[in-house]
């Protein structure tokens, strides 16, 4: 079942109007991002047989966000694991991450966390995004709204959050590596290539590594050695201030893989080190207990 879900996750939304005030994105995009090259003729597709999986509208401090909700169909609560975006917005790769985690047990729930800023459906190169919409995306409201999120999957009726876990890509793995160190609802989080430095402002005041002392549980991050742009001294010197203060932190590194190797619908996709840090993501949550 594939389409708008409510908080009991088997009927449409019944949420009434949501309160915008000032969001741009009432609705989540349709198919993939047009703001970087595809590689692929034939991304990743994975069905929603089995599974409930749609958009929903959660309720936030000054509105509604739209989201994107994938879990097994069948009653219970599952283990919650929160996908943290792209910079390009949840489009149909976070969309397809999403079944892929609920094919393996989880409710999975990737929030567009940018709906006030900016439509990025139509917005169509990087420098645009980074200075209209990231620049200006408040990491204090970012994770208020996982909290929110949070709440909507545990009154949902599907989500157990009791056993959650994050994961993300890109600047989606920054900040996973900030919901680790803020959110202590976390038991394991998997960064996939997340920066872990980079520069401060006053409503973005912490790099990764700033905040690596102060995890909240395990984590796992999923570098490439051939990304140009995360040094890997740099998430070596995060892991090291995070074991310092006696945090558990993992990190691999794919030595031949670029940035964005999980992305399968971009021309940098290395699909064994895609399938492999996957195998690694899932084995990371089970150790810790999601």
């Amino acid at each position: 079942m594939d389409g708008l879900l409510g908080l009991n996750g088997l009927q449409p939304a019944a949420l009434g109007t949501p309160a915008r005030r000032g969001f741009v994105m009432g609705t989540l995009m349709a198919g993939f991002t047009m703001a970087t090259a595809h590689g692929q003729a034939a991304p990743i597709h994975t069905d929603s047989t089995g599974l409930l999986a749609g958009e929903v509208q959660i309720p936030v401090s000054d509105g509604h966000i739209p989201a994107y909700v994938a879990s097994p169909a069948g009653r219970g609560r599952h283990p919650v694991v929160l996908v943290h975006e792209e910079i390009f917005g949840v489009h149909e790769y976070i969309k397809d991450t999403c079944r892929r985690l609920a094919k393996q047990g989880y409710l999975a729930i990737a929030p567009e966390f940018y709906a006030r800023l900016g439509d990025l459906s139509k917005m169509t190169d990087v420098p645009t995004i980074i200075r209209d919409v990231i620049s200006k995306a408040p990491d204090a409201t970012l994770q208020s709204d996982v909290n929110w999120a949070l709440a909507w999957a545990e009154t949902s009726g599907r989500g157990n959050t009791a056993r959650v876990a994050v994961t993300g890509f890109c600047r989606g793995g920054r900040n996973t590596w900030l919901t680790a160190a803020s959110n202590n609802q976390i038991k394991a989080a998997v960064a996939w290539y997340g920066p872990v430095g980079g520069a401060t402002s006053p409503i973005q005041p912490q790099t990764a590594t700033d905040l690596a002392g102060q995890l909240n549980c395990p984590l796992l991050g999923l570098y490439g050695g051939a990304d140009t742009g995360i040094p890997v001294d740099s998430v070596r010197a995060a892991e090291a201030k995070a074991k310092a203060a006696g945090k558990t932190v993992e990190i691999h590194v794919y030595p031949e893989a670029p940035h964005g190797f999980h992305a399968d619908y971009r021309p940098t996709y290395r699909r064994e080190a895609a399938e492999d840090g996957w195998q690694r993501m899932l084995a990371w949550f089970k150790r810790y207990g999601v």
